[in-house]
């Protein structure tokens, strides 16, 4: 009797399950389908083709798939390898506290390549996975300029403080925080633009928005002091990055895949005002499946003339950690980490650590989330190439997720919680 089994059924987003098959005959090719559904209905679908062993069992943990949406002994695979039925489409959780993704595990006793639905599997499981935990409390933001969504642990605290920034997207984003939270972080997600009555468009940054928010965030009675983290993303990163030379407030910094200068809008803190690097559109490519690659459209900051758009990373008080992937096909991201990291040893400082991940694109994001190499962009008449290949891309969200808690936990005041 085939029997599938995946343990935990239920569990975190960024928490790895076992997935095993019994009673199949011995030796024989299988096929697993995963399906899931976004908030909005959008289809998600993976499969790979596999052998059960002479006893007739299948342990994802052990057998390699022989082929599919990827080959080789990837636990995890059937999750991380979740592909868009409509093309360029990027998955996005939207609602992390009311609602898991609900994925459908299916078996099929042949090498199954046709349409779902066409035939009945062998056996099925569902399996739920969380961004969020039943004690946890979600708090929307509206105070002052500052809109976001705060997410706090249960317990008195104080709790280590991030916050967390996204990039072109716009909008609230709110699926890193929330894990973060569970992790045992105080975390806000802020919008910057294109959320609420914020800027719909992104013309220039104005860091004293972000102060504004890193002091909102420290007066909490649950944050604890002096200092915050943030973790950042793409242009996120090149705000985050200029929070950690200008701001106080900041303790640690994770940059991943952004710039160490300022490009296309200028930046503005009180009396600094610091102008962007030129872009040159003309430099965009057009892949062959019609994705634009804008990796040559920035600016070089080595460039003798661009030194004035280049942040003082040694100014920055605390830590910064940059996590790049040396596929991205958005940013020069590990140039410019080099860039700021001899620039900080030039000032006699050691405070710089990169995590540089072959194969990894410009979206690094939490470990087993699909993995997403291209999908429309705000702002651009075709998708954007964002770059990656699915093994190399799976490793290093794995692996900077876990490094990235590491490091927060190591640089920020622990508190009396149990992180």
């Amino acid at each position: 009797m085939f029997q599938l089994t995946v343990t935990p059924a239920s569990a975190l987003a960024d928490e790895p399950v076992h997935i095993q098959a019994t009673g199949l005959p011995p030796l024989q090719m299988v096929t697993l389908i995963a399906t899931m559904k976004d908030d909005k209905g959008n289809l998600y679908r993976s499969r790979a083709f596999y052998r059960a062993n002479e006893a007739g069992e299948l342990d994802l943990k052990r057998d390699p798939a022989v082929g599919g949406h990827y080959m080789g002994v990837h636990p995890m695979g059937l999750l991380w390898s979740l592909k868009p039925e409509r093309p360029f489409d990027r998955l996005i959780k939207r609602n992390v506290m009311n609602t898991p993704t609900w994925i459908t595990l299916d078996l099929y006793d042949s090498v199954h390549i046709h349409k779902v639905g066409e035939a009945q599997p062998k056996a099925s499981q569902v399996l739920q996975r969380w961004f969020s935990s039943p004690d946890l409390q979600r708090v929307p933001i509206r105070e002052g300029r500052i809109r976001g969504a705060l997410f706090l642990p249960p317990g008195e605290g104080p709790f280590p403080g991030l916050l967390d920034l996204f990039g072109g997207i716009g909008g609230l984003v709110e699926y890193r925080a929330s894990l973060l939270a569970v992790r045992g972080f105080a975390v806000l997600a802020l919008a910057y633009f294109a959320y609420d009555d914020l800027p719909k468009q992104l013309e220039e940054v104005d860091l004293e928005y972000f102060e504004e928010a890193a002091n909102l965030l420290l007066a909490h009675p649950k944050v604890q002091k002096p200092g915050i983290g943030v973790i950042s993303v793409s242009k996120g990163a090149e705000i985050g990055l200029a929070m950690a030379c200008y701001l106080k407030q900041v303790a640690a910094t994770v940059c991943i895949n952004g710039a160490n200068a300022i490009h296309e809008f200028p930046l503005r803190y009180r009396d600094l005002v610091i102008t962007p690097i030129p872009s040159f559109p003309e430099r965009m490519q057009v892949n062959a499946a019609g994705a634009v690659r804008i990796r040559h459209f920035k600016g070089d900051p080595r460039d003798e003339r661009n030194q004035h758009s280049v942040l003082p990373v040694e100014k920055a008080r605390g830590p910064i950690l940059f996590v790049v992937g040396e596929a991205d096909e958005c940013f020069n991201s590990k140039e410019y980490a080099e860039q700021a990291l001899d620039q900080l040893r030039r000032h006699g400082k050691s405070s710089g650590r990169m995590l540089s991940y072959p194969g990894a694109g410009h979206l690094i994001e939490p470990p087993y989330a699909p993995l997403c190499c291209v999908s429309w962009s705000r702002g651009l008449f075709l998708p954007m190439l964002w770059g990656g290949e699915p093994e190399g891309q799976a490793a290093a969200q794995e692996h900077s997720w876990q490094e990235i808690l590491k490091f927060f936990r190591q640089h920020l005041v622990l508190s009396r919680s149990t992180l």
